[in-house]
């Protein structure tokens, strides 16, 4: 049976991508969790950067609602169950409110935002304009009359007259609220590099960083209005729960151990990912690639994106945990890696000419380029055999990496017993069109997947940590019956 509830919800979106979307969320934020406010914030579009700074200002985690990644019903699943007992979740968009993934904007924020039948305001890069500033606000209201503009805020104001006039021109000719005014703001606010803002757990110090954006969001923004407008916000039919995704699979409790590498080398992970994993009754362990010497008891590993290359010298001293890794790996241990991962099993990174040694388990060398080697969606069939996945499955994801394979064709010449488990449909993929290397119980791809999208994954992480694990149980008791014997 469906009942209605309402969850005070706000959409920030922009006219384009660097339109200051992440700095109105991260303050809008901070300020109102700085008031005693339970906030949950919610990302839009393939991305873990800006949801690490999104979670580290609300102190909670962040969630990801992306349409093309998980699909509509599985989307209002995830928000009923987070945002359940919230006092607002803010959503933050991705690039230009109407851009999608073709001219119809097909996964664009304003169908999320339709989804969610959530308010958007809008941030807009007021650079060099005035009333022409009002012309692209009305379009917007009129470019689609069911996604609900309720208010804007200018950005890049140059002074007290730059920003009267394009209030007076949005007030007078588009009928919605300027509802604050950001000046140009010093640079190195939040440091940036070539996939964005530079990861939370590489800040120098995050918690100033926040309260700065906070104080300066408060100061230039009505931020109270947006909290009525957002708890204005209409009632969501929901039949679901709200567990937040936490209920668990007891049959499965405490059966397998998998370890999640995590450190400042390998960041990017959904935490909706662990929660799956958890749900059907994993324990989870982190583990730091970076300095522990050994891996710990586990059934099964998960090594996720991230940045290697900047973490490439403390990668490549930790020989130790590298020797452990390869020798786990011959002995059976199942390995899901993913990009940054990928990047880890192979033989060596490349940065600006100079080469480190990884973990050595693939026979693949990975360099950095200085533009990107793939970036968008991915859409991936699987056509061999693998630990992880059926034949025939076809998954959604994303990658997004700088690093491409090193050397000419005839270098890169796969052993047996290596072969490619995915088909791209949609990507680039390792090399080829192909993706999803395999050795031995290992599973290497630059594909990124969501487990809420894509539940095939937290199902074949459960089923390989559960085969393993009773592989062990076997020889351990076979060795004690020859002890005995």
């Amino acid at each position: 049976m469906q009942m209605q509830k309402r969850y005070p919800r706000i959409v920030i979106a922009g006219l384009r991508g660097g339109s200051g979307k992440t700095t109105l969320s991260l303050g809008l934020i901070a300020s109102l969790a700085g008031r005693g406010r339970k906030i949950v914030p919610f990302k839009k579009g393939p991305d873990y950067i800006d949801a690490g700074w999104l979670a580290s200002a609300a102190g909670r985690q962040c969630y990801n609602l992306d349409p093309f990644l998980i699909g509509s019903r599985k989307i209002l699943d995830s928000f009923t169950g987070h945002a359940g007992g919230a006092d607002l979740a803010v959503i933050e968009g991705n690039r230009g409110l109407y851009d999608g993934m073709d001219a119809a904007g097909t996964y664009s924020t304003a169908e999320l935002a339709k989804m969610l039948g959530a308010p958007v305001i809008l941030i807009m890069d007021c650079t060099k304009a005035t009333r022409t500033a009002a012309a692209m606000v009305y379009g917007m209201l009129k470019f689609d009359r069911r996604v609900d503009i309720r208010g804007v805020v200018l950005n890049q104001i140059a002074g007290k007259r730059h920003e009267a006039v394009i209030r007076e021109a949005v007030e007078k000719y588009c009928g919605i609220p300027v509802l604050g005014a950001l000046p140009k703001l010093r640079t190195g606010l939040l440091s940036e590099r070539h996939m964005g803002l530079t990861p939370f757990q590489e800040h120098g110090d995050v918690k100033a960083a926040i309260s700065e954006v906070g104080e300066i969001i408060a100061r230039y923004v009505d931020i109270d209005r947006i909290y009525r407008i957002a708890r204005d916000a209409g009632p969501i039919k929901t039949a679901v729960q709200e567990s937040g995704g936490k209920s668990r699979d007891k049959a499965l409790q405490n059966k397998v151990t998998i370890g999640i590498v995590r450190d400042a080398a390998f960041q990017f992970y959904y935490p909706e990912n662990f929660e799956e994993l958890e749900r059907h009754g994993a324990r989870l362990i982190e583990i730091s690639a970076l300095t522990e010497k050994k891996l710990p008891e586990i059934d099964a590993l998960y090594i996720g994106g991230g940045f290697p290359e900047t973490n490439a010298i403390g990668l490549a001293k930790n020989r130790a945990f590298r020797q452990c890794l390869k020798k786990e790996i011959e002995k059976g241990l199942p390995v899901y890696a993913e990009c940054g991962g990928l990047m880890y099993l192979g033989r060596t990174l490349t940065l600006a000419g100079k080469q480190y040694p990884m973990a050595g388990i693939l026979p693949l060398d990975f360099e950095m380029g200085k533009k990107p080697a793939a970036h968008g969606y991915t859409v991936v069939k699987i056509t061999a055999q693998n630990l992880f996945y059926r034949r025939g499955t076809v998954l959604r994801g994303h990658e997004f990496h700088y690093s491409r394979l090193a050397g000419s064709l005839e270098n890169r010449v796969i052993d047996p017993g290596i072969h490619f488990a995915f088909s791209l449909q949609r990507g680039e993929g390792i090399l080829g069109k192909k993706d999803g290397i395999c050795y031995k119980n290992v599973l290497a791809t630059y594909t990124h997947l969501h487990a809420y999208g894509s539940p095939q994954w937290a199902a074949g992480m459960l089923r390989a940590a559960l085969s393993y694990r009773k592989e062990k149980e076997k020889r351990v008791t076979t060795r004690r019956s020859h002890t005995t014997a």
